[in-house]
């Protein structure tokens, strides 16, 4: 058990001013009512003292008693019990088991003489039933046997108003409301005297000990168990707190929250309602009384009247968090609510949580610490101040007076251990990183970021990028200058970046890739910085920079042209200045022209014809170079060849005399065949190159989304070529064959036939023969379904006409047209199908503007 000191024990009244030279006089009870006490003495008479309390520095006071008057009562028996009811202005004096009205001021009986007689002992009523606010209720334990009484008592008569009997001889009474509790000789109880309803409470031997009854709160109370025990009742008969263990010869027991103090023999001790545990004890011997008085906690021995004045609980707590009983401070501070004003307790409660929480960061117990400063709303920078240079120097920060630890820094916190150092780091961090989204960082998110920022890079932790690249409110120059000393040249770029300045980050990103400072967080910074002003808006900064880019890779610096948003590259950057700046760049330039035509298709025949002539011209170095480039240039060589077929924009007769004499013969016929000289790149295809699926596929392409005639032109062409004579002709007619077979529908087979050599077999040709006659059939038939539907239609025209005719028409000058409205004239009209009549003139208007009304279709 640790001690606390709770309480100081000083003098109130000395012997001298109650008796003087009196040896035999005794103080038999007390009784206190703001600045008035009362003693009561074995020789029948009551004093009346003025306190005055005097306030020490330390906290505590010292009190100093002026005698008021005295007065004998009349009797030779001692005064047992004194009450004071200040809303009467009377003192209840018990006396040879009577209870008489005196004057709180003159001590003078009331002059009705008004008095409660057959009283051994009587206890008011704190939370009265009644409700007259001029009167007290009092009850007393009857010197009748098993029999309580109860009284109003006004200011000049008292009113018996029931008389209530118990089991046994009641020895102690208090009372809340309706609810009696008494110690009877054998138990205590709890008895409903409006109900009669008695609940029993738990057994004790009256012999033994002298039972104590105390009223501590609303419909609870305080008792002296068995076993040393102070045990709480509620009326309902249950205990809602854990009993206190105090001495076994308790005289007499008190409440001063949130403390329970005991009185024996020889001590005062002082216990915890809180966490059931003794604080304090004092020393004190022939002490017979102790009562409380509305706070204030009297103790008497027979000849003198002393007074436990509490320490203040704010600092009860400070020198518990001062012995580091962190546990015990807060319990204690939380008790406390209920004796401060809200406002007052909570800014208190706030410091106490900030304080153990700087106990419990001491003593690296991390995840207790973190959760006191959340629940003490701690100002983070009194923890980051602990860290030498975290905080920014532009911060106004000074720690809190009186300061909540008793530490420098964290070199002195730790006695400079690096182990424990680095765990307080690792904790910073954390804790920073967690409140920095929250309501705690509200007005400190400079000094948080910048805090997070500088251990980030001193512990070259992963999330100092994570932090640069997310929003936050880092101090430029500090964090340069830290990130600095650190080595941290890329993520000072991203800073550089965040605060807008661009320009600062790439030359920075440039100076590490070139190897004039190192930083090796980034093994693909080159790649970094192309991408970074790819997407970047300052156009100046792209092209300060495009030349080094490209210097370093043409393939890859040419993105920042190239992946740029497209809108940006609309009206941003100028192909035609762009292409100027790729000049000395042939890789980057092709490039860029292969997104220019093939990406963006853009039409344009400076664009197509440029790409052309740098695939011809890549091609012809490449095929003039050594065979290890063949790969390479057959992937080239196919690229022109697609945009030869697929463009139409570029200028055909330039690259037919680039390619003359090339040794390109497939560029050559393609060329050939955009100026529509079929026979010439056929010629090519088949005679030069001998390849013969070339030549076929030569007619599919250049006959795509023409009409069927032109695709016949074509075939045509290429099976007269393979049917001409000459050394090649068993290998052309070889290709005739297979051409013919493979692409039957595109010949006429009546014009193929006459041209192929007799000796063919029908069985070679028996594919082509095939398709030909399906066709023919299929052609024949559909024709003739074609015929027939023709003339049945006619034959429906015919037999309308001939219906039509068959009937009359009567035409007089009463008739009127149904277009105009006017009679006819003449005997010329047009009949309509639904028997309408109108003018030849007006049927003709109708033919010329169909949309005028009209009676129907006309015969």
């Amino acid at each position: 058990m640790m001690s606390t000191k709770a309480f100081t024990l000083v003098s109130a009244v000395e012997w001298e001013l109650l008796a003087g030279d009196k040896e035999r006089v005794h103080i038999e009870c007390v009784e206190c009512c703001g600045k008035n006490l009362y003693v009561g003495t074995s020789d029948c008479v009551v004093y009346h003292f003025l306190l005055e309390e005097r306030a020490l520095p330390t906290g505590t006071a010292t009190f100093s008693a002026t005698k008021q008057l005295h007065r004998h009562l009349g009797f030779r028996k001692p005064v047992n019990e004194l009450r004071a009811a200040s809303a009467l202005n009377r003192l209840l004096v018990l006396c040879d088991n009577s209870i008489t009205l005196v004057n709180m001021m003159s001590l003078e009986p009331v002059p009705s003489g008004a008095r409660i007689k057959g009283a051994t002992a009587l206890a008011l009523n704190e939370n009265p039933v009644n409700g007259d606010p001029f009167c007290v209720e009092v009850c007393i334990i009857s010197v009748k046997r098993r029999t309580i009484q109860l009284f109003l008592v006004y200011e000049d008569r008292v009113q018996i108003v029931r008389e209530v009997s118990t089991p046994e001889q009641p020895l102690a009474v208090a009372v809340d409301g309706h609810f009696l509790c008494l110690a009877l000789t054998t138990q205590y109880i709890i008895l409903n005297y409006n109900t009669g309803f008695s609940q029993d409470l738990f057994p004790y031997c009256s012999e033994e000990k002298r039972p104590i009854v105390k009223r501590i709160g609303r419909q609870e109370f305080l008792l002296a168990g068995p076993g040393g025990l102070g045990m709480f009742a509620t009326v309902a008969g249950i205990s809602q707190r854990a009993p206190v263990r105090w001495s076994e010869n308790v005289i007499g027991a008190a409440i001063c929250f949130p403390y329970v103090i005991a009185l024996d023999d020889e001590f005062i001790t002082v216990h915890s309602m809180l966490d059931q545990q003794q604080k304090q004890t004092l020393p004190f011997k022939e002490g017979h009384i102790l009562q409380d008085f509305e706070g204030r906690v009297i103790v008497a021995t027979s000849k003198g009247v002393y007074i436990l004045v509490p320490l203040p609980l704010e600092k009860q707590i400070q020198d518990l968090l001062a012995s580091h009983r962190v546990e015990e401070a807060l319990v204690l501070a939380k008790g406390a609510r209920r004796n401060i004003p809200k406002e007052k307790f909570q800014v208190m409660y706030r410091r106490i949580l900030q304080q153990a929480g700087f106990i419990q960061f001491a003593q690296l117990q991390f995840l207790e610490a973190k959760e006191l400063f959340r629940s003490g709303q701690l100002d983070v920078r009194e923890l980051i101040s602990l860290y030498p240079f975290l905080l920014p120097t532009s911060s106004s920060f000074t720690r809190s007076h009186p300061p909540l630890h008793e530490y420098a820094d964290l070199h002195q916190l730790t006695q400079g251990d690096q182990e424990k150092m680095a765990k307080c780091k690792r904790f910073l961090m954390s804790y920073l990183n967690e409140v920095r989204s929250t309501e705690v960082a509200n007005g400190y998110k400079e000094d948080i970021d910048t805090a997070l920022l500088k251990l980030y890079a001193e512990a070259d932790h992963d999330s100092l990028l994570d932090l640069l690249v997310t929003e936050n409110s880092c101090l430029l120059t500090d964090s340069a200058a830290w990130l600095e000393k650190h080595n941290k040249y890329f993520a000072l770029g991203l800073l550089y970046h965040y605060n807008n300045q661009d320009a600062a980050a790439v030359q920075l990103w440039v100076n590490i890739v070139n190897g004039d400072i190192h930083d090796s967080t980034r093994s693909d910074l080159y790649e970094y910085v192309v991408d970074f002003l790819t997407y970047s808006l300052d156009q100046e900064l792209v092209w300060k920079y495009a030349d080094w880019v490209l210097q370093k890779s043409e393939e890859v610096g040419v993105q920042v042209f190239t992946k740029r948003p497209l809108d940006e590259q609309q009206n941003s950057f100028n192909p035609d200045r762009v292409l100027t700046c790729l000049k000395k760049y042939p890789t980057a330039l092709a490039k860029y022209l292969e997104h220019l035509v093939i990406d963006r298709r853009l039409q344009k025949e400076e664009y197509h014809t440029q790409l052309a002539l740098l695939y011809l011209d890549k091609v012809l170095q490449q095929r003039s170079g050594t065979g290890s480039e063949a790969a390479e240039a057959t992937d080239t060589q196919l690229k022109l060849q697609h945009l030869l077929q697929k463009s139409d924009l570029y200028r055909v007769h330039l690259l037919i005399d680039r390619t003359r004499g090339a040794g390109l013969p497939m560029e050559s016929a393609i060329l050939h065949g955009k100026l529509e000289e079929h026979e010439e790149a056929l010629r090519i295809l088949v005679h030069e190159l001998r390849d013969f699926a070339a030549a076929e596929d030569y007619c599919l392409w250049r006959s795509e989304g023409r009409d069927p005639p032109y695709r016949q032109r074509l075939f045509h062409t290429l099976l007269a070529m393979y049917l001409q004579p000459g050394p090649a002709a068993p290998e052309l007619a070889v290709a005739a064959t297979d051409l013919l077979n493979h692409h039957a529908a595109d010949f006429d087979a009546a014009r193929v036939l006459p041209l192929l050599p007799g000796s063919w077999s029908v069985q070679l040709l028996r594919p082509f023969l095939t398709g030909a006659v399906r066709n023919s059939v299929h052609a024949r038939r559909t024709t003739q379904v074609a015929l027939g539907l023709a003339k049945s239609e006619n034959l429906i025209y015919k037999y309308d006409k001939i219906k039509l005719k068959g009937s009359s028409v009567q035409l007089s000058d009463k008739k009127l047209c149904q277009m105009c409205q006017n009679p006819f004239c003449e005997p010329v009209f047009v009949r309509y199908p639904n028997g309408g009549l109108v003018h030849t003139h007006c049927a003709a208007s109708r033919h010329r503007n169909p949309s005028s009304p009209g009676p129907g279709a006309r015969t």
